[in-house]
């Protein structure tokens, strides 16, 4: 589906970003992985290598845009053009009512979860452009769709998220970049392995999705593999929800 495409994922050293690089790479595209956690990042790198996909690693800090702007020059040199990004590194935050939210750590959730997928499609855009066209699917949240209480900055970078993909999508559809999101629900990821931990908290959160569980990485990563592809050129500009119904209740 993605065979000879050069496709970049950032956050791709764990959780959903590992399983949207690895279905990447089933699909046949040359991979390039970005996360700040360079043992894990460059161990999955590796371990695609031995699948026989064409994978690199490269250690970047999403919250400068001088790392985005290189990351994207890297592929670009490496692989002579750029076809697929996946705006996919982020983190929690803290559990805290907004009177008790530390200004340092919403300026640090959104830094992470919106500022570096602006920085991101500030130069995928153009480097897609000059080769001919490109898809972006951007990670976003169901917290993205509707609110959700003491977790205020993290449902608010991810709703920008959505706003942002938009935006994008009407400026630079016309020229060939599609680009569109993804709204997980709760996926078993390690980020939220700390309420997941406590089996009571498990229980909490599966019975927020009618499906009745929680979401894994590889169910979220098959649809960006979709999105991604030449089966989705007339899709731009949408959020579609990977949740197992949560926004249906």
């Amino acid at each position: 589906m993605l065979r000879n495409k050069v496709a970049l994922v950032t956050g791709a050293a764990s959780g959903i970003g590992r399983a949207v690089a690895e279905a990447f790479g089933r699909e046949g595209a040359r991979v390039v992985l970005a996360d700040i956690a360079a043992k894990d990042g460059a161990a999955v790198a590796e371990a695609l290598r031995q699948r026989g996909v064409d994978a690199s690693f490269r250690e970047i800090d999403v919250c400068d845009p001088g790392q985005l702007e290189s990351l994207v020059k890297f592929a670009v040199r490496e692989h002579g053009r750029l076809d697929i990004a996946c705006n996919n590194a982020g983190i929690g935050g803290p559990t805290t009512p907004i009177a008790d939210y530390p200004p340092e750590d919403w300026r640090r959730v959104i830094d992470v979860n919106l500022s570096s997928v602006f920085y991101g499609m500030k130069f995928q855009i153009p480097a897609m452009q000059d080769s001919g066209g490109g898809a972006i699917v951007n990670v976003a949240s169901v917290l993205g769709l509707a609110g959700s209480a003491n977790v205020c900055a993290y449902t608010a970078a991810k709703h920008g998220v959505i706003g942002l993909t938009k935006a994008a999508a009407l400026e630079c559809s016309a020229q060939g970049v599609r680009v569109n999101a993804v709204a997980p629900g709760f996926i078993r990821t390690p980020m939220i392995g700390r309420h997941t931990s406590v089996p009571a908290h498990e229980e909490m959160l599966k019975a927020l999705h009618p499906i009745g569980r929680l979401g894994m990485p590889e169910e979220v990563a098959e649809l960006v593999v979709w999105l991604a592809s030449d089966r989705a050129s007339f899709v731009t500009g949408a959020c579609y929800p990977v949740d197992g119904g949560y926004l249906a209740r």
